[in-house]
């Protein structure tokens, strides 16, 4: 083929049409792009273009006008860089600037005439294809259907433009239409640079479809990899994007149609003859009339498949059926799907969340995920930043299903309940005998352990020994660097874990776990008492976190003797903070306050399992909103006053409880397992919160001598920046500490997947096959129209609902209550200010629930999307013994 035929080929025209198209960079046939021109083409123009080069796959012929034509655009108008200086300091929120300052762009690209050349090859290119034919104009942002970003619908499309007059018009129109509302909006809330986006404009032939719709080959509802989902409807795709019909829906698995329900399309755009389009009634008797056979879904279904396998991930398709034949008009990645752990077989697997148990559902980054990993005993998976048990053998195997449905059900009743809907499903599960398949060979399990009796010089020993270690573990790694330092941490990684699973310490706290089970069963038996434990477990000795939450009551007693301190407080912004407090009056006694603080929590931060988080340590200006709102809510002394408190409504309940139950029938010996249960609840679960406070001061100690390393690792051009090491592996950092070589490329590509992943939403309970499994609250004892969680602490409460989902913007005032995603123990601190708790994630022995207890806080866990469906500065009621939050008038 010579180049003139080549060059009406790849135009989308007629190989005879040769002296109608002269390719200049303004324009390019989309047979001549690959996914690979986004810069050029954007991300729409790339995709068309990648699609017309996969076999089978018929595209509508046509070209891009490129993002050169717009950049040439753009600097015709100066007077857009302030603008864009302007909308790019706007908050998402802030609506009404976002419309009238994106208006005013708007206004000027449409105003300015495109350039001679550029019409010239537009009009040249439209020559080639049909110059009195009618085409779909569409914009193509270089920020859209990205795999991490979609973009979908956020710009303009025009359909059935006819004539270059009017297909030049509406060239310009999608320019423009980078700077509509909602396109501003969705760059602002994904951090998206305005002036880095770029638009090109796809123009193509029309096509007048009988049908048309959406084919998503991973079902958009479950997330199942192996069902793809089809949407029909009569008449061009836009009646069914733009919600106007209700369409016609299949499900297709293996080759079958496994679902289907057929809509009340009572409606259908079509072309109008005098350009656009217009709606159309459908005549009664064909509106229920399905608009695809089953057989023309499979077909469809098939195509999908190849143009998945193409791009190697699951596709968002649109697709026209034409003269019996289907043609696809857009193929972007599906992006809200949440990634699947990679398994080493083709077997079915079932995943759980390590982060909903351990009350951080964030992404982490890749150092924090593989130090985590070596640290566990269960083998974890990782997939969207967060990790995941396989649990397939354990729930398939009779041997150890109660087990585990017993343990995730009580911890978080969701979980549980997913696990049991797959438990019901035939086939999933691999069909296992009654032995234990996980450890074949293995002995009978050994009987356990006797209880321990209550008493306190266990604790007492068991934390000193932790603090021993994690002493020695600070003196004897200031002296490792380079690939001795990374031996030694992987060597006391092995300490760590032999200090963690210390059977005495795990038969302390599940001791005193067992014991509030025990108490809570027995008194409601008993007494008609809920939830008994609760009072009980007030003011207990031994409770790190809660007494991280008194202790900066104390530190704020302290800063409240001096005006001037407070003052500066007020506004400090710099990291500085403890050497710039030196300077002012009083401030060397709050800062001695503050490090003393920091000297015993300072490794904490929320989301501390992920060691690459700033600690307070490293920020102690996270702290600084905490101790002005304790100076604000609280008289001085509070923190004790508190603490007695609570260990005096705990003894006056025991001592209710026992004479209650002496009056009963056998009540001195009901009595006497109570109070030794009481002790031994009293003695043990403060210890709960131990073996992460050990874990996480260990941890910070790693992560000071692994920056340091890395810091050298920049002083020999090896990294860019010190923060590069959290975007690899341990194993990875040891090789290039080793090698003094890294793949840059590979860091870059993990930041860019961290952000996307921080979009992502993970699943309780996930299958190999992608779906994501939600449980539920199988009970009917709530109000209707009441959020149904999980009760932790008993109690009713009526405040304000403060919805923080960043503990360093939290500005409460005393008789809040807060409702947040998920608390671990850095939150600990806001709990004083407090009457009451909601979470989205958490269970009864979680940090969040354990603190509320421990608080006397009326709590209610595992209420599903409470940061969405309560709105800030409402009013309402947590039933902490029910298990359900009201939202009142």
């Amino acid at each position: 083929m010579g180049t003139k035929e080549h060059a009406a080929v790849v135009a989308g025209g007629d190989p005879k049409a040769i002296d109608t198209y002269q390719p200049d960079g303004s324009v390019v046939g989309l047979q001549e792009i690959d996914e690979t021109q986004v810069a050029v083409v954007g991300g729409k123009g790339a995709h068309l273009g990648e699609l017309s080069r996969i076999d089978c796959i018929r595209v509508p012929p046509g070209f891009c006008v490129t993002t050169d034509a717009f950049r040439r655009i753009m600097r015709e108008a100066p007077s857009i860089d302030d603008r864009l200086d302007r909308l790019s300091r706007l908050n998402a929120d802030d609506r009404e600037a976002i419309r009238t300052l994106s208006a005013e762009i708007r206004r000027t690209l449409e105003g300015i005439a495109i350039p001679d050349d550029v019409a010239a090859a537009i009009t040249l290119a439209l020559a080639g294809l049909g110059e009195h034919a009618a085409y779909a104009v569409r914009s193509s942002a270089t920020a859209e259907d990205l795999p991490t970003a979609s973009f979908a619908g956020q710009q303009d499309t025009y359909l059935n433009v006819v004539g270059p007059a009017a297909i030049l018009r509406h060239v310009s129109r999608c320019w423009a239409s980078l700077f509509t509302e909602r396109a501003v909006t969705y760059r602002l809330r994904n951090g998206f640079d305005h002036r880095k986006v770029h638009m090109a404009v796809v123009v193509q032939r029309m096509v007048f479809p009988h049908a048309a719709g959406i084919l998503f080959t991973a079902d958009p509802v479950t997330s199942n990899r192996k069902v793809t989902s089809v949407e029909a409807s009569f008449g061009l795709g836009e009646a069914l994007v733009s919600g106007r019909v209700n369409a016609d829906t299949y499900k297709v698995r293996d080759g079958e149609v496994v679902a289907k329900a057929v809509g009340d399309k009572r409606l259908a755009i079509h072309a109008s003859p005098g350009g656009g389009t217009e709606e159309q009634a459908i005549d009664p008797a064909q509106q229920e009339q399905p608009a695809l056979t089953d057989g023309q879904v499979v077909a469809l279904a098939q195509l999908g498949r190849r143009i998945e396998a193409h791009f190697g991930r699951p596709q968002d398709i649109e697709w026209c059926l034409v003269d019996d034949g289907f043609q696809i008009v857009q193929s972007r990645p599906i992006t809200t799907l949440f990634p699947i752990p990679a398994a080493d077989d083709r077997e079915n697997h079932v995943y759980v969340s390590v982060g909903h148990q351990q009350m951080m559902t964030d992404p982490m980054k890749p150092l924090g995920l593989s130090v985590w990993q070596l640290k566990a005993r269960p083998r974890m998976y990782e997939a969207g930043g967060r990790l995941f048990v396989d649990v397939t053998q354990r729930l398939a195997s009779p041997a150890t299903r109660e087990g585990i449905l017993e343990a995730l059900g009580k911890s978080d009743p969701l979980t549980g309940d997913a696990l049991q809907t797959i438990l019901e499903r035939d086939g999933f599960l691999p069909s296992l005998p009654e032995t234990d398949p996980a450890r074949p060979g293995a002995a009978p399990p050994r009987e356990a352990p006797a209880p321990l009796e209550a008493d306190p010089a266990i604790v007492t020993e068991l934390i000193e020994r932790s603090q021993a270690s994690n002493a020695a573990l600070t003196r004897d790694i200031r002296s490792k660097s380079g690939v001795a330092l990374l031996d030694f941490i992987l060597a006391d990684i092995q300490e760590l874990k032999r200090i963690l699973f210390d059977p005495q310490s795990h038969q302390v706290f599940m001791g005193a776990m067992e014991a509030t089970w025990w108490l809570n069963e027995k008194l409601e038996e008993w007494l008609g008492e809920k939830n008994a434990a609760d009072t009980l477990t007030q003011s207990v000795p031994h409770n790190v976190t809660s007494e991280m939450g008194l202790a900066l009551l104390d530190v704020a007693d302290v800063v409240r003797r001096h005006p001037q301190v407070v003052a500066f407080l007020q506004h400090v912004e710099d990291e500085d903070l403890l050497d710039e407090l030196a300077e002012v009056a009083g401030g060397r006694e709050a800062r001695e306050a503050i490090e003393a603080y920091l000297d015993k929590y300072g490794m904490r931060c929320v989301g501390e399992i992920d060691i690459t988080r700033p600690r307070w340590s490293e920020r102690p200006t996270d702290l600084v909103p905490m101790i002005l709102g304790n100076i604000k809510n609280f008289e001085p002394g509070a923190g004790a006053r508190r603490f007695e408190q609570g260990r005096q409504e705990a003894l006056e309940k025991e001592q209710e409880l026992l004479e209650r139950l002496r009056a009963l029938p056998d009540g001195e010996r009901k009595a006497e397992e109570t109070k030794r249960m009481i002790d031994r609840v009293r003695t043990f679960i403060g210890y709960r919160e131990y073996p992460k406070y050990f874990i996480v001061s260990r941890s910070f100690a790693y992560k000071q001598a692994l920056l340091e390393e890395a810091g050298r690792l920049v002083q020999a051009r090896v990294l860019r920046e010190k923060e590069d090491v959290f975007y690899l592996t341990f194993q990875e950092l040891h090789d290039v500490v080793r090698t003094h070589q890294v793949d840059d490329q590979r860091i870059s590509e993990r930041k860019d997947a961290f952000r996307s992943y921080q979009a992502l939403t993970p699943p309780r309970v996930l299958t190999s096959e992608g779906e994501v499994i939600a449980g539920a609250y199988r009970r009917d004892d709530s109000p209707a129209g009441a959020l149904v969680g999980l009760p932790v602490s008993a109690g009713t409460i009526e405040g304000r609902a403060r919805v923080i989902l960043d503990m360093a913007q939290a500005e409460l005032e005393p008789g809040d209550i807060l409702v947040t995603a998920y608390t671990d123990p850095s939150w600990a601190p806001l709990f004083v200010a407090i009457k009451g708790l909601v979470t989205e994630v958490g269970g009864l022995m979680t940090h969040g629930a354990v603190i509320a207890r421990e608080y006397g806080l009326p709590a209610v866990v595992g209420v599903e999307h409470a940061t969405r469906l309560i709105q800030d500065g409402q009013r309402i009621r947590v039933h902490g013994t029910d298990g359900y939050v009201e939202i009142l008038p």
